[in-house]
Formats: C-alpha cells, structure tokens, sequence
C-alpha cells in the first residue's frame, strides 16, 4: 500500500479525513496517529497481517502483545475480554484517561501476540474515538524502532520507517507521557506503570469500591 499524504483531524474539518483514515485501516493500513499520550502506530487490532506489519516495522519481539485502544468498553465483547461487570463498569466511569488496563481473554488475538491478556485504553480523544468506533479496536504502539526513543513529531521518525507507513495525521509536536498500566489479571490489581499520583490514588478509590 502506498505512503499517503498527511491528515490533520480537528485542522482541516476533521470529518472527510476520519473518513480516509478508516478506509486505510479497514483496508489493512498502518497509520501514525497522535494520541492522548504520545505518536502511535496504528492498526486494526483483530487483522492478523496488519499487527504483523506493525511488529515488522518496529523490528519487535513477535511475542511481546500490543496495547489497544477502543471506543467505548462495548466493544470489548468482540475483542473476547470477559471481566466482572461491576469491575468493567467502574473502568468505564474511570476512561477516557491515561489508564492501561491488562484484562483477561477468552482466547488470543492478532494484538495479544499469542497471549489470553490484552491491554486495552479508551483515548480522551473524541476523534480517536469516534475513529475506533468506526474501525474496531486499534493496535496502539509507540512510533520508533524498538529500542529507540518514541517520537514526538512525525518529523522525528527516520524516512525509511515513514515510507512504510500509510498515512500520517500530523498534530505537531506533542509532550504528552505514557498511560499509567494496571494489571488486573491476578488475585491483586496491580501497577506495572503508575501515573500521577492524583490520578493513581483516584484509580485505586475508584477499583476497591468492586474489588
């Protein structure tokens, strides 16, 4: 699939570009976006050949899962999450934030690598959201080559790697920090990434009122 020009949701009427940006995903495209947090590589996350483009461009560990993102804890079902309702309802009332939670799978996906967990992110983004529920969940991976620092503009990745994308959304530079990840497949919750510590305290208040 060819490089595509970039696209600037929220810049330029943002609804004709949602548009062709899900066009190229559903079409097995991979896509550097801007997140909530920081540039990420994009793909469907359920599409067996488009995760395994995203692995390949990063040149990573064919086993290690990939963080994905949707657009609402409705479409977990169709990813094969199966969590406590209560629990997945106080989630619910915690997103969209910067939180990663690891949850348990019925089976593995093309995002989970071959793993029965999954981490999955609503974005506070309106526009990736209003993107992933056209799509379906989306593969979320930072945009480098592993082993390299995460981009922070699409200007900061090599052109060799920009030519194997297929198209880029360029909102500029971004200072965001990673999402705070919570590993809620064991007896315990657990923090493998904290965020601030505001925002930890309130996702621990929020989780004991299920657990």
């Amino acid at each position: 699939m060819p490089h595509a020009s970039c696209l600037m949701p929220g810049r330029t009427g943002g609804r004709m570009n949602i548009d062709a940006l899900a066009k190229t995903l559903l079409d097995g495209g991979v896509v550097l976006l801007p997140t909530d947090t920081i540039y990420g590589l994009h793909a469907v996350a359920t599409n067996d050949v488009a995760v395994d483009r995203i692995a390949a461009i990063k040149g990573r560990d064919d086993t290690k899962p990939f963080i994905v993102l949707a657009s609402s804890i409705d479409q977990f079902p169709k990813l094969g999450i199966a969590v406590d309702p209560d629990l997945l309802g106080r989630l619910a009332s915690i997103w969209p934030a910067p939180l990663t939670a690891i949850l348990p799978l019925a089976r593995p996906i093309a995002a989970s690598r071959g793993v029965s967990t999954l981490a999955v992110r609503i974005p506070d983004l309106e526009w990736l959201r209003e993107l992933t529920a056209r799509t379906g969940p989306l593969v979320s991976t930072s945009a480098n080559r592993s082993g390299s620092p995460a981009a922070t503009q699409p200007s900061d990745l090599a052109p060799d790697l920009l030519e194997t994308i297929d198209a880029v959304v360029d909102a500029g530079p971004l200072s965001g920090e990673p999402s705070a990840i919570l590993d809620l497949t064991g007896d315990q919750p657990r923090f493998l990434r904290e965020g601030h510590h505001s925002f930890t305290q309130f996702v621990w208040k929020t989780l004991r009122k299920s657990l």
